[in-house]
């Protein structure tokens, strides 16, 4: 970083463009402004806040490149409108929800890094029915347009039965069996999120090929009999002992020959690199007792821990797209 007082005072700066970002979304100014130009009344009447607020507000959107003025109107151009509306299919707007509840934990930092955390924090599942299905809904979105990609370096090769362990709604599932027409998958998730899944599902192409299993992986045992394991962006969030119990059960749900895949932020030995990767560990310091992101050293100790061979680093990371494999002899 240069040494120059306007950059290191510009980083101190820095939280002004998310919270105006995050404020809108809060407000919900996209899903209006996607409709329709607006003017600053017509937005101020519509959500009910103060005009200088939400002018002042709409006017730090623009440079920012999240809305677009002419004259005296707003608008939201459609290739953002279809992730920040909450009318759009596509809408990553419960996503920001969940940084919007970060937020005010983030604010804790730094008695978090004297003290620690004061409790566990709440799962990230805990509003209503809907409330959940949204926010799966949203992460299905982002999950499914790496998958494919994620997929083809994986090449899975003669695997024909994928356990998808924590697999949300199974975006990673639909995508194996959509390039691998002879496979099938074990979708292993909890309960209220099975129950998101089998609604997803209920008219797939794929439906037929998807065994849907509940439990909790750290309670229960998996499903036995697989011969391809996934566990994609799920170690961050537990502690190194915990990832290596995980690792044990699936080394034990997995045939002889079988493979784990697992794609997550894999970091440079001395945990700087990727950025992303080291920012990703604060957020697990926060929200998580133990978790934090890991080195492909420190993930290949705890995959050979557990009784996993030829542990490989399959593509390096770059913002959590990172895969490592390990086999089961």
């Amino acid at each position: 970083m240069p040494a120059k007082p306007e950059v290191i005072l510009g980083l101190g700066r820095k939280f002004w463009e998310t919270r105006i970002f995050l404020t809108a979304a809060e407000l919900d100014v996209f899903t209006h402004v996607a409709k329709k130009p607006m003017s600053a009344r017509e937005i101020a009447d519509t959500l009910n806040v103060t005009l200088r607020g939400i002018t002042l507000l709409l006017d730090a959107l623009v440079p920012l490149g999240l809305l677009e003025k002419k004259i005296d109107t707003y608008y939201c151009p459609p290739d953002l409108a279809a992730l920040l509306s909450k009318d759009s299919p596509t809408s990553v707007i419960p996503m920001l929800m969940l940084n919007i509840g970060g937020w005010k934990q983030w604010s804790d930092l730094t008695e978090i890094v004297r003290h620690g955390p004061k409790k566990e924090n709440q799962a990230i599942l805990g509003g209503s029915e809907s409330q959940n299905e949204t926010f799966i809904g949203a992460m299905h979105v982002l999950a499914y347009r790496m998958a494919h990609g994620i997929i083809a370096v994986t090449n899975p090769g003669k695997a024909r039965k994928l356990l998808d362990i924590g697999g949300s709604t199974g975006s990673y599932t639909v995508a194996f069996l959509e390039s691998f027409k002879d496979m099938r998958a074990t979708l292993y998730e909890l309960p209220p999120v099975i129950k998101i899944a089998q609604k997803r599902f209920a008219h797939s192409d794929v439906r037929d090929r998807i065994t849907f299993v509940e439990g909790d992986y750290f309670k229960d045992e998996l499903p036995a009999g697989h011969d391809l394991a996934l566990l994609s962006a799920i170690i961050h969030l537990h502690s190194p002992e915990q990832n290596i119990e995980l690792f044990r059960k699936v080394f034990r749900a997995l045939e002889p020959g079988g493979r784990l895949v697992i794609r997550d932020d894999v970091m440079s030995p001395d945990h700087t690199r990727p950025a992303s990767g080291a920012l990703f560990a604060v957020n697990m310091l926060v929200v998580t007792p133990g978790g934090s992101t890991y080195s492909f050293e420190e993930i290949k100790s705890s995959l050979e821990t557990a009784g996993f061979v030829k542990v490989n680093l399959i593509q390096p990371d770059e913002n959590m797209n990172g895969l490592v494999e390990g086999f089961k002899p």
